[in-house]
């Protein structure tokens, strides 16, 4: 199959689910175009051994959602691909769980990028200390983009990130009834030769939607699947919506 052709069978399922449009252009990405951040071709063959990533939200009644999931084509991940996906899923998971009332916008993104750095550090991705990273900002090379946006009639909705207070802007303190997006990533890039060389080529963002309640955070996406055990799983499944297209019979018709 071609990237093309997951996106068809994406997009089919929104419409059948009743979807007026998607709220935004389709990424697909096998393999290093998961690295490219707004990969839109979606034109190559998925290949064995090929992480799949697919950015996509469906749009209904004006309001769009926005999820990321990336999946083993063969249905296993490799032992470097898990590596980084798990990284990835921990700062994910604790940047939902921080999306209380009174967190202020920029700590949440904090969080994820810190869990992200102890990570790549871990795996050998950086050198040095943590905090050392976080200053000198040597995890962009990784990790290049803010953890969140607002979600609503836009995929990127409209709405401040700060709020002007004597003494300068300060980071906004999320509130009951706001929508987020929460997708970390890190993105390895094929030919870059100061990684190791097992991880090259590996692009994997995990990207949930989040409703801030006056308690714990409210995650819409909950149901599409993000444990490795599950995406596994899924992955090994027949299709369920999905049916091939009889393209004899399309012709006649």
């Amino acid at each position: 199959l071609t990237e093309r052709d997951l996106q068809a069978a994406v997009e089919y399922v929104f419409k059948a689910g009743g979807a007026e449009r998607v709220g935004y252009g389709s990424i697909v990405a096998r393999g290093d175009n998961a690295t490219i951040l707004h990969y839109h071709e979606n034109c190559e063959p998925v290949q064995e051994g090929d992480l799949v990533l697919i950015d996509a939200g469906a749009e209904v009644d004006y309001l769009t959602a926005d999820i990321t999931r990336c999946f083993p084509a063969n249905g296993k991940f490799s032992a470097e691909q898990k590596a980084l996906y798990e990284v990835v899923l921990d700062s994910q998971k604790q940047a939902v769980a921080a999306c209380k009332t009174g967190t202020r916008f920029i700590e949440v993104h904090e969080l994820a990028t810190r869990i992200l750095v102890e990570g790549c550090v871990d795996l050998g991705l950086l050198h040095g200390s943590v905090d050392e990273n976080i200053e000198r900002e040597t995890y962009k090379r990784y990790y290049m983009h803010r953890t969140s946006h607002w979600l609503g009639m836009d995929v990127h909705d409209v709405g401040r990130y700060h709020d002007s207070l004597p003494g300068g802007n300060r980071s906004r303190r999320l509130l009951p009834g706001m929508v987020l997006t929460i997708e970390p990533g890190l993105y390895v890039a094929s030919d870059d030769q100061e990684a190791p060389a097992a991880f090259r080529g590996i692009g994997i963002r995990i990207e949930d939607d989040i409703l801030v309640t006056a308690g714990d955070p409210d995650n819409l996406t909950a149901a599409c699947v993000k444990e490795v055990a599950d995406v596994e799983a899924m992955t090994q499944q027949p299709p369920r919506w999905v049916r091939p297209v009889d393209r004899d019979q399309l012709a006649s018709a």
